[in-house]
């Protein structure tokens, strides 16, 4: 399948031999965990110009800033274009990356920032390396399918894609052109949900018998009024593979528009989710791997701009007995809990705890199972696209994550049991369900 629209792109820049290429050579190496530490890249001091890996952003709103601001600091990356569809945020995003360089590096007055409002542009670049993919969830899988086809290594904003069909193309069209794509559910970096896994797997719970999750509620919205699309604003690019919809005020904001709105996502039970999901799946990997019965139900706004769900509960089981809980913090502390017969252990980002307490001092043995290491999100991605390697979270994890998500979203909207079988991807005997795993796309887009 193949990303089509009926616009040409021209190249901004003639091409030129880069490191990029001699990477792109190396693609082929095995997809196996791979940790290289910071010193050994040079990152205390600013590596030559040669040796950095370049970057495009793609998408500047409150994720894609965040995303600038952590990787200007890093020696060994640079930051060359940005791409928005409000043309204030990439002249914003311009200045500032131009006077970081022009400040940390000696440089003067630094131009070597260059914008887009297209993403198609900056992908046509062959100077670039990777490119960071901080758009609404209804762009996620035509913008990565579009770079990993240009040869750029992806990080990937969560959720992965807004639909279970859209992240399976996007898993094959990542490994098909042997790209590193690291997804941001950036708790994977962090020792305490890495060791909470470690627990579980490793036995010290005892038998593992349940694991509960709890995320925020979402968001009812008010209607708004439809007015004039504002000067330097792309709203029918902004909409793109979506439904064409009036513009209002709401609609295109961050946090609270189209997160909540299911033209552009399924709400925070899929883009809050996956966060904690994730790492259910990392510490109770069984879950993603064999048949899930699915039930559940929510709570949808009545009225107003929103449609997705505001409060939720979901129970999984697999086919091994483990059981799942899914819901909104009305019901689970926020976090994930991995409870077995010899104790529990709930991790969240404002810490850890365990019963009996003894578990938080438990060393993980040599022989037993350890996950894979990363201190830093960003920097391990930077270390991925050298060694070639994956990082520490793959696409197909985030794919997986995503799909528990949105299948307890379907569960919800259905209102009824289903069966999810993770091989064929596709729910048993229910094609109503298997029709909401997909979703039309606006023309001229396609997958």
């Amino acid at each position: 399948m193949a990303l089509r629209t009926s616009s040409r792109i021209k190249r901004k820049r003639p091409e030129r031999m880069t490191r990029r290429q001699f990477l792109a050579g190396a693609a082929g190496a095995a997809a196996m965990p791979y940790f290289v530490p910071a010193a050994a890249l040079g990152r205390r001091d600013a590596a030559a110009a040669s040796e950095r890996i370049t970057l495009g952003l793609i998408g500047l709103g409150i994720r894609g800033t965040a995303h600038l601001r952590t990787f200007l600091p890093l020696a060994d990356a640079q930051i060359v274009a940005v791409s928005d569809l409000f043309r204030s945020r990439r002249q914003k995003a311009k200045k500032d990356i131009e006077d970081h360089y022009a400040g940390t590096r000696g440089a003067g007055a630094y131009k070597g920032c260059d914008t887009y409002n297209d993403f198609r542009e900056l992908l046509a670049r062959k100077d670039i390396d990777a490119v960071v993919i901080s758009t609404p969830e209804h762009w996620h899988a035509l913008t990565g399918i579009a770079a990993a086809k240009a040869g750029k290594d992806i990080y990937g904003e969560k959720a992965l894609t807004l639909t279970v069909a859209e992240g399976r193309v996007l898993c094959k069209t990542v490994r098909r052109y042997r790209r590193v794509f690291q997804v941001g559910t950036q708790q994977r970096s962090s020792r305490n949900f890495r060791f909470a896994c470690e627990l579980a797997r490793n036995g010290y719970l005892g038998q593992l018998r349940t694991v509960k999750v709890g995320v925020p509620g979402g968001q009812a919205l008010g209607d708004a009024p439809t007015v004039p699309v504002p000067a330097g604003f792309d709203y029918d690019m902004w909409l793109g593979p979506a439904p064409l919809k009036p513009y209002n005020a709401v609609r295109c904001t961050s946090p609270d528009g189209w997160y909540h709105i299911y033209d552009y996502c399924a709400g925070w039970i899929e883009a809050w989710g996956v966060h904690h999901i994730d790492i259910a799946l990392w510490g109770a990997p069984s879950l993603a791997s064999s048949r899930l019965e699915v039930e559940g139900a929510a709570v949808f706004p009545t009225e107003g701009l929103s449609n997705t769900s505001l409060t939720w509960r979901v129970e999984f089981t697999g086919a091994d007995g483990l059981h799942l809980s899914f819901s909104d913090n009305g019901h689970h502390k926020q976090g994930c809990r991995f409870e077995g017969d010899k104790g529990w252990v709930h991790v969240n980002r404002s810490g850890i705890s365990a019963e009996p307490e003894s578990l938080l001092k438990v060393t993980i043995k040599p022989n037993d199972e350890h996950l894979y290491e990363s201190g830093h999100h960003w920097e391990n991605f930077l270390e991925a696209v050298r060694s070639r390697r994956d990082p520490a979270t793959p696409v197909e994890a985030g794919h997986a994550a995503t799909t528990v998500t949105l299948i307890a979203d379907i569960a919800t909207r259905l209102g009824r049991r289903l069966t999810w079988d993770w091989k064929s991807e596709r729910f048993v005997n229910d094609e109503e369900a298997n029709r909401m795993l997909n979703r039309p796309m606006r023309s001229p887009w396609r997958l």
